[in-house]
């Protein structure tokens, strides 16, 4: 189809799939009409915009298995000064597509079949099994137009219901008493470059109308569950036979053993990993005494290390007792695996402390620990709230301009 514009002497060609009933020219914005005969009249003319639109009629790209064409683009606006750009498309099977730009942000509709006339005070909106929650009730107006369009642009406001489950949206204008209603869903940027290779997308800014979160907190929360149950029944499992090992047991005289090194009796461990606990205690007074321990797996000859002192000071000064220090220490060597082992155990005390006899030595290698597995599940907790958190901050943002939003801005 090919129409001239009278007011810019520039005529417009394009391809079009139905009846033209209004022509805007892309030039000029001025609206043409056809009359009876088929012949356009102009009728107004609309103030064009200062922004510039990423497409343009004519331009094709490839969405939903299909090549689509721009036929039209308009621009609306709603009280006080919050604006948008639709695209109007159509394929060779003659189908609609629209494309919906609001602040970067896209959305792709299809016009719905025939719903039910919306009541009075209908918050929520059942459709496809899914809730849709009132976004917003406003009446929207055509600033500006480009293109083909196969019904009457209106002159009057145009009332829209919108209702959301991010990422979709139901979309439902009303003019003259007609209503028809739109399906919709959000359509990432990469998407749409692909769709128009040579698309200039404009700058995206704010959270999109239905925008989908980064998180899903039901999923999130499964996955959490899911992860901390098989961690719950493999530390189980693993550790269901193992139990606390008394490996070595003795009172060491230092008259024999003072900084001698000492053998232990071999012995197996079976099970898990598990922390070695190494109890230490001696007559140490106001002096110290060391014990250094090294513990040897007899297969591979490997050799962990610990080394404790152990202190005890006290005194009478300024008037007041203090003391510091203790008798007796207690410490670790992590994550022995099963094996066969002995120790290598060096006792030491301060040469001038001859009070001092004996240092008695416990080691036992425990029950596994289920600290590590309680670690994750409260990672996993803070995690969940950290993500809850942001999660309500982002749909606080995205009901920011809605008249029905249920979240507190003070």
């Amino acid at each position: 189809m090919k129409i001239p514009c009278y007011d810019c002497n520039v005529e417009t060609e394009l391809e079009v799939g139905f009846e033209v009933v209004n022509f805007v020219c892309p030039i000029c914005r001025s609206l043409y009409e056809a009359d009876d005969e088929g012949k356009f009249r102009r009728k107004s003319k609309y103030k064009a915009e200062t922004e510039t639109y990423p497409l343009v009629i004519g331009e094709k790209g490839f969405l939903k298995g299909s090549e689509y064409k721009v036929t039209g683009i308009l621009r609306k606006k709603v009280h006080p000064d919050y604006r948008w750009t639709e695209f109007i498309l159509q394929n060779e099977a003659k189908e609609f597509l629209y494309l919906s730009l609001s602040n970067g942000h896209w959305m792709m509709l299809t016009e719905m079949e025939k719903i039910d006339d919306l009541k009075k005070g209908v918050k929520v909106l059942d459709y496809d099994g899914l809730d849709y929650d009132l976004f917003e009730h406003s009446d929207a107006e055509i600033i500006d137009a480009k293109g083909f369009f196969d019904f009457q642009l209106p002159n009057k406001k145009t009332h829209l219901a919108e209702f959301i489950n991010p990422p979709y949206i139901v979309s439902v204008e009303k003019v003259n008493n007609v209503q028809t209603a739109f399906h919709g869903e959000y359509v990432s940027k990469s998407k749409i470059r692909k769709a128009f290779p040579g698309i200039k997308l404009p700058y995206q800014f704010g959270t999109g109308m239905i925008q989908p979160s980064l998180f899903d907190l039901k999923n999130t929360a499964i996955i959490f569950c899911c992860v901390a149950l098989l961690i719950i029944t493999a530390n189980w499992f693993i550790y269901k036979d193992q139990f606390e090992q008394n490996v070595f047991s003795k009172t060491i005289q230092f008259s024999k053993f003072d900084n001698k090194e000492i053998t232990s009796d071999a012995f197996v461990l079976k099970g898990g990993s598990a922390p070695m606990t190494i109890k230490v205690s001696t007559d140490v007074n106001n002096s110290w005494a060391n014990l250094n321990v090294a513990l040897v797996n007899e297969e591979t000859n490997d050799e962990i290390y610990a080394n404790k002192d152990i202190e005890f000071y006290h005194g009478y000064e300024g008037g007041e007792s203090w003391r510091e220090g203790s008798e007796s220490e207690e410490f670790n060597i992590c994550g022995v695996k099963e094996g066969k082992y002995h120790l290598l155990l060096t006792p030491m005390k301060a040469p001038e402390d001859t009070s001092n006899n004996e240092m008695r030595i416990n080691v036992v290698w425990n029950e596994p620990s289920s600290r590590n597995v309680w670690l994750v599940i409260i990672a996993m907790v803070v995690i969940f709230f950290i993500i809850r958190f942001f999660k309500n901050q982002f749909e606080k943002n995205r009901w920011a301009d809605s008249s029905y939003s249920t979240y507190d801005y003070e």
